[in-house]
């Protein structure tokens, strides 16, 4: 039975996702689609790429037949809205992305997709627009990574039904984990079976030993378990590609037939309801022999020819790329802002605002904002601090000094945290990730600090997310309250569960009830934020924005209204102790977006006095 009833539901207005629906079944009655030439020549250009003229050829009639059938589902209603399309905002000021497994609570006798529904609407109606839900597929571990069915939910969450439903209130973002499939599914079993039609769906070798030592230097991996594990086939035993674990067995996209089935789910998930898709390691999609196997021209030509697809059948699809990988490589993905991803994932912001708030310096932060740009207005940076694996590190590299990231490692652990390691190319063990839940990252498990120090801590943080020029993402779970401690890391199947525990129903809905809580302070100072966030338009994504020359112990950025012109300063103290600041300005009065406060300026000068962790949001006001 629910918790919920109407007068539960804040009294907040949203928008019902205005996306059209898709028919339930292909409507072959209206013309069929043709491709121009100019897609055409993409198309074929990215399989001539991949596997060569001959190849390409024989390849694209099965593709455009995937796009012609995808095509057909469409009702008159989406064809309507694709013809008026405007892709410069395709994302705006409205977005903010819930980031959750299907199943947030334990112990319930309801579909765990039902009832995360129902918390999306009693807590954060009005203020998160799109529900980014992590793999909700049948799968046999790493929490859904590891998938055995692309194309069914996992009866052990719910249906497809409860995926529509949800749909009916939120955009959805669905992953497309694409780099690997389980050991369990039946494309491998199949291999493993000796058919013929999954022979070359995989990477695997007849010996060990095609796979030297030279060779091991040289690939990258955020793993350090073995690159190749053996499985015994009807031909005998095979050593498979591994990039993530032996239950993760590679797809071998130098077979064409995997590609074009990849783009089949990708398009499925689009009809399901999917307006973002994230294309999980997306950064290891190739692998070959003497190479890194990561950011090669193939793997870029794959997401380019999903883009030119996506762009021909779903131009509002939002396409994201997951690539945990320094700044210079992750943004690689966006090509030249009109041919790759439309989003990639800001794996730098993490650590640099995590290093910023312990401490109490934004001097990294505010040299690194200042550089900050996407290639073009049809692309944005999805802004994160925590996800469900925890806190990369990667991205930190070029940013922070290897000292200031030991320094994070450290203090995860005194924390109480956890740190995930990767082998790097010299074959030594690096850290990779910190397995922290953020406001323990910020705080501890055992902080010593009153709850309003905390807590205004961590929403100072989250804060930033929220102003710089982007999308930001929020780890559900972390925000809610639905993590619980766990005392005993050996209880842990690896570091990274740390990050991914769940409590009950009942436990969840008090901590956020409950105005003693912090959990419930958190909720309702945190969705104010959002609220004023996606009411105002200078924080669209394409919005221009200018870091403020400020001392080091505030983060200072502008913000231009992108119609009138106007700016709005978020200013946030990153320091445990009250600051001085003075911003030059010809304006004489300044509205705080946040509290409502007026702070007038003198002589030509705005003094403020923040206190610890104090955000502010100003914008010019009226005499």
């Amino acid at each position: 039975m629910s918790f919920l009833s109407e007068a539960d539901l804040p009294l907040l207005s949203y928008p019902v996702n205005p996306r059209a629906e898709y028919l339930e079944k292909p409507d072959y009655t209206q013309p069929r689609l043709q491709i121009g030439r100019d897609r055409r020549s993409q198309l074929l250009s990215m399989l001539e790429l991949l596997y060569g003229p001959g190849q390409a050829a024989a390849t694209y009639p099965e593709l455009e037949r995937i796009l012609q059938v995808h095509q057909a589902y469409k009702s008159p209603e989406l064809l309507a809205q694709e013809a008026t399309f405007n892709p410069c905002e395709r994302l705006t000021e409205r977005d903010v992305i819930a980031i959750t497994y299907g199943e947030i609570v334990s112990k319930t006798r309801r579909a765990p997709l039902e009832i995360l529904h129902d918390l999306l609407l009693l807590f954060l109606r009005g203020v998160i627009n799109t529900v980014h839900i992590l793999p909700f597929f049948p799968y046999s571990s790493d929490r859904g990574f590891s998938v055995i069915d692309y194309k069914q939910v996992d009866p052990r969450l719910g249906t497809w039904r409860e995926i529509r439903s949800m749909h009916h209130n939120f955009r959805l973002m669905f992953d497309g984990v694409v780099n690997h499939i389980s050991a369990e599914s039946e494309w491998f079993r199949e291999f493993l079976n000796g058919n013929p039609e999954y022979e070359d769906f995989f990477n695997s070798f007849a010996t060990r030993d095609r796979l030297s030592s030279e060779h091991l230097r040289l690939i990258m991996r955020p793993r350090v378990s073995d690159v190749l594990t053996k499985y015994d086939t009807l031909h005998g035993p095979r050593w498979v590609w591994t990039t993530f674990s032996p239950d993760q067995i590679d797809l071998n996209y130098k077979n064409p037939r995997v590609l074009l089935r990849m783009l089949n789910v990708l398009l499925f998930y689009v009809r399901q309801g999917a307006d973002l898709i994230r294309l999980d390691a997306a950064t290891y999609l190739w692998e070959e022999l003497g190479t890194t196997c990561a950011h090669l021209e193939q793997t870029h030509a794959i997401i380019r020819l999903f883009r030119a697809a996506f762009d021909e059948v779903a131009p509002h699809t939002v396409l994201i790329t997951e690539t945990n990988v320094p700044q210079e490589d992750n943004f690689s993905y966006f090509g030249d802002g009109t041919d790759e991803a439309h989003m990639v994932y800001n794996f730098s912001l993490p650590p640099v605002v995590l290093h910023t708030f312990l401490c109490g310096d934004c001097t990294r932060l505010n040299r690194w904002a200042s550089q900050l740009k996407t290639p073009s207005n049809q692309t944005a940076i999805l802004h994160i601090l925590d996800t469900h694996d925890g806190i990369g590190l990667l991205g930190g590299r070029g940013v922070l000094s290897d000292r200031e990231i030991d320094n994070l490692v450290q203090t995860t652990q005194a924390h109480g945290g956890l740190v995930g390691y990767r082998t790097d190319r010299q074959g030594r063990q690096s850290p990779y990730e910190l397995n922290i839940p953020w406001y323990q990252a910020l705080n501890g498990f055992e902080p010593k600090d009153p709850i309003p120090l905390q807590v205004a801590r961590y929403l100072a943080s989250r804060s930033i997310a929220l102003v710089l020029p982007g999308v930001p993402g929020v780890y559900l779970p972390a925000v809610v309250g639905s993590l619980e401690r766990v005392l005993d890391h050996s209880q842990l199947d690896e570091p990274r569960s740390i990050n991914r525990t769940l409590v009950t129903e009942e436990k969840l809905i008090d901590r956020l009830t409950n105005p003693e809580s912090s959990y419930h302070e958190v909720m309702i100072r945190f969705r104010h934020m959002l609220s004023v966030r996606v009411s105002h338009r200078a924080f669209h994504p394409n919005a221009a924005r200018r870091v403020i020359d400020s001392p080091p112990t505030v983060f200072a950025i502008e913000r231009i209204h992108p119609d009138t012109e106007v700016p709005v300063w978020c200013l946030t103290n990153v320091t445990v102790g009250p600051q001085l600041l003075t911003l030059d300005t010809e304006r004489a009065l300044w509205r705080d977006l946040l509290s409502a406060r007026f702070f007038r300026a003198a002589r030509g000068a705005l003094h403020l006095n923040l206190e610890p962790y104090e955000v502010l949001w100003l914008e010019p006001a009226r005499n």
